[in-house]
């Protein structure tokens, strides 16, 4: 009778009354408190379950509440019955109701047995602790608490938010070096005795009495004045998540539990039969008696931890959504955006479909409609090709439609006719492939053969939405593959952008383009921008065209298409 069992329970109680037995059945005393909010029919019938166990005794009942001072009564009066009742009794381990052994339980002795002057209890300053999720670290012994955190948040803040105004500094007692961990702690009987029956237990229990979470303070700063020897480690497995909450093992944890070679586990979900059934009824010896190492699992709950809050590349979340700068990324694949390129060549959908293999649509923002590729009104993922749909939320259409096609890469055609909205996410989302000819769009209205005076206008408001989309595309904020081309460059030596792009789009091994498009006849076209200048507008977006003397009135303009060779 070696080792001692408190349990802290209040709800679960047949699971309560599960481990209590099998502690018993082992040769350990167990003392059990009981939350005082619990009804007095349930609490009776419980006392009346253990009756048949005399080891099993029950200590006087406090209120508990997370964050105050009846966690730390409970376990006091506790520790003091198991104390007086149970000479035999070296060392106590602190548990709750929903923890439960994962060796058998003779290990848990031997194992105490060869360490019987070591006190096994978290216990770090505030300065080396890293686990202070959206709370306070030094303040919390250095203010006065009067409120709980959970049922009076307004006034725990606002009180909170005086003392600092007020420069509020409670003096902490001689010789008192303040340390935090776990709850759960296995202390020897000598330590123990010597925090209960300290000479200054009154005065240190008026300061830990207005500290924040005591149960997380009290015995782990108290432990350090009187123990001999101290592993700053709990021998309970027990995860918390990246909001400072308990991780809770369900049937499907079993081989991880086995994995961590852990004593105890907290926190068990009380419908996880599979665990108890497993862990209380056929106990699996480690042959090896290896050493209790929760780090050995640490990667999991990381990686837990990451897929909660980052969640999956590309796939939004409640958790995430819609907090600016939270996402994992805003698609979840690379795809490909064409700016100009459709206006300067003959079918350049086709040719770029045909030349990558990838799923090729047009433009996906027009005005009207979302052009998908082959002229499909319905693509994956149920996305229709309704205007009002998509302009509902630009960026979930489009983060919907990478999501829905990953696995094929996807390109599209923008231009300054389409929503504009949409450009500064594409810009700040490094899976996207943008690549612009500035001034393309007034090759259409060159070739359209219109009114000039409205071409005129509407060359006028083209340059000025692709002056915005362009200024968005060289914000220093910019995350996206982005090139940008004059349309003179351009066509001065097509073939290397377009050598480059294609490459880019996910060749495995670089070739070269067995098929180059066809560029439209530009013939006139600097004569077509010299006219917008002498109207009064000034095309530079462009860049710089010769002036081609005018044609003779006789003449009829022959059409002669730019084919671009290797």
């Amino acid at each position: 009778m070696s080792v001692g069992i408190i349990m802290l329970v209040h709800t679960a109680f047949d699971r309560a009354e599960q481990v209590a037995r099998h502690w018993a059945r082992a040769g350990c005393p167990v003392v059990i408190h009981v939350d005082s909010k619990v009804p007095e029919k349930t609490y009776g019938a419980f006392t009346k379950a253990l009756s048949d166990l005399p080891d099993v005794i029950f200590s006087p009942r406090h209120r508990c509440e997370w964050g105050t001072w009846g966690l730390v009564a409970a376990s006091q009066d506790a520790a003091e019955m198991m104390l007086d009742r149970f000479a035999a009794v070296r060392h106590v381990y602190l548990t709750s109701g929903s923890c439960l052994p994962l060796r058998p339980v003779e290990e848990l002795i031997d194992y105490l047995d060869a360490r019987p002057q070591t006190d096994f209890i978290e216990s770090a300053t505030t300065a080396d602790v890293p686990w202070t999720v959206g709370g306070l670290d030094h303040e919390r012994f250095t203010l006065f608490f009067p409120f709980s955190w959970r049922r009076n948040r307004y006034l725990f803040d606002r009180f909170v938010e005086a003392q600092r105004a007020l420069h509020v500094s409670r003096r902490i007692p001689k010789g008192v070096v303040p340390h935090m961990g776990s709850q759960w702690w296995c202390l020897t009987r000598q330590t123990l005795s010597a925090i209960l029956q300290c000479p200054q237990r009154r005065r240190h229990e008026r300061y830990f009495k207005r500290v924040w979470i005591p149960d997380e303070s009290y015995f782990q700063s108290l432990a350090r004045l009187h123990s001999q020897n101290i592993e700053s480690r709990s021998l309970t497995l027990s995860k918390f998540d990246f909001q400072g909450k308990p991780h809770i093992f369900y049937d499907d944890h079993l081989q991880l539990l086995r994995r961590s070679d852990c004593f105890v586990a907290r926190k068990i979900w009380p419908h996880a039969g599979r665990l108890y059934q497993t862990f209380l009824n056929h106990p699996e010896s480690a042959a090896n008696r290896q050493e209790p190492n929760p780090g050995k699992i640490d990667r999991i709950f990381a990686k837990a931890v990451d897929r909660r809050t980052r969640g999956r590349s590309g796939l939004y979340m409640q958790s995430r959504y819609p907090n600016f700068g939270w996402e994992n990324g805003m698609t979840a694949a690379r795809y490909s955006v064409f700016q100009g390129f459709a206006e300067l060549f003959e079918d350049f959908e086709p040719w770029l479909g045909r030349a990558t293999g990838a799923q090729v649509h047009g433009h996906l923002f027009a005005p009207e409609r979302a052009e998908f590729a082959g002229g499909q009104t319905l693509l994956n993922g149920a996305l229709p090709d309704t205007a009002a749909y998509r302009d509902w939320n630009p960026k979930a259409f489009l983060t919907n439609l990478i999501w829905s096609t990953r696995g094929e890469r996807q390109c599209f055609q923008f231009g300054p006719h389409d929503a504009p909205d949409i450009m500064w996410d594409m810009a700040r989302d490094p899976n996207a492939q943008i690549s612009v000819i500035s001034g393309a769009w007034a090759v259409p209205l060159f070739r359209s053969g219109g009114d000039f005076s409205k071409l005129r206008a509407e060359a006028a408001a083209l340059q000025k939405a692709e002056h915005a989309l362009l200024d968005e595309l060289r914000s220093p904020d910019a995350k996206a593959r982005i090139r940008i081309w004059t349309m003179a460059e351009f066509i001065e030596a097509p073939m290397e952008p377009l050598q480059l792009i294609i490459d880019e789009i996910g060749h495995k091994s670089p070739r070269r383009l067995a098929e180059a498009p066809v560029m439209l006849d530009l013939n006139g076209f600097g004569r077509f921008l010299q006219q917008l200048k002498n109207q009064g507008m000034h095309p530079y977006l462009m860049g710089d065209f010769p002036v081609e003397p005018a044609p003779r009135p006789s003449a009829s303009p022959a059409r002669k298409p730019y084919l671009v060779k290797n």
